[in-house]
């Protein structure tokens, strides 16, 4: 099973969904792991504060750039509320494999850029990064 996944992680690498930028974005947000030089940008554009588009960009490891393209697939038609619930163990089950320590800060980027631009601050409010 863990084969399905990483095969699935290195398509979304390769072939990313909703790959590039929104220049009129009501959100736009980017980060980077200084550790391994991972960089997210992604950017929303809402209608009535539910995702109508979303975009990012980025460069970095196969499971930083498959975890931006996979949240991205799923936060069109989400609103604002229901992205800030999203959490670690959501982005976990996307990717489907194990990560060590390492890989979990590239895999959760992601999902750290798009939780601070929701919430417009610069630190992730809630659950932090673990190990």
């Amino acid at each position: 099973m863990d084969d399905l996944y990483r095969e699935l992680i290195l398509d979304h690498y390769q072939h990313p969904h909703n790959h590039g930028e929104i220049p009129d974005a009501d959100i736009s947000y980017e980060d980077s792991n200084p550790l391994c030089g991972d960089k997210i940008r992604i950017d929303l554009k809402l209608k009535n504060n539910v995702v109508e588009d979303v975009k990012f960009n980025g460069k970095g490891c196969a499971i930083s750039q498959a975890s931006a393209s996979m949240l991205t697939d799923e936060l069109i038609g989400k609103s604002l509320d229901e992205i800030k619930q999203l959490d670690k163990q959501f982005i976990l089950d996307l990717l489907g494999i194990p990560l060590g320590p390492t890989r979990i800060k590239c895999a959760l980027l992601p999902l750290k850029v798009i939780k601070a631009g929701v919430y417009g601050i610069n630190a992730w409010p809630g659950e932090e990064e673990e190990e």
